[in-house]
């Protein structure tokens, strides 16, 4: 007599809802609205009226000088801000938009 092939054991299907959590998705906790990013900040302040010096930016964003001249240059630039800057002193102070 001939072997039968091993049967496959099937196991048995969820019942509906069997598993998932009974909390509806409504009541998960809201995300806290977006707070200003780094660029954002530096943009608020570049459009001080006295302006901000690398070493203000360098301490509001904890980020190295090539950091802080990488942002005025490149990124802030890409958000459609003009970025401007004089030397008063021995200080260079930058600003958005046309302020001398």
């Amino acid at each position: 007599m001939a072997k039968s092939p091993p049967t496959r054991r099937i196991p048995p299907t969820r019942k509906s809802g069997a598993g998932k959590s009974s909390r509806p998705k409504s009541s998960l906790p809201a995300t806290p609205a977006a707070s200003p990013n780094k660029l954002d900040r530096i943009a608020a302040a570049l459009r001080a009226p006295k302006g901000a010096t690398l070493a203000d930016l360098m301490k509001l964003t904890g980020w190295q000088r090539h950091s802080v001249r990488g942002a005025l240059a490149g990124a802030l630039k890409k958000r459609g801000h003009a970025v401007t800057s004089s030397k008063t002193g021995d200080e260079r102070v930058y600003r958005i938009g046309g302020g001398a």
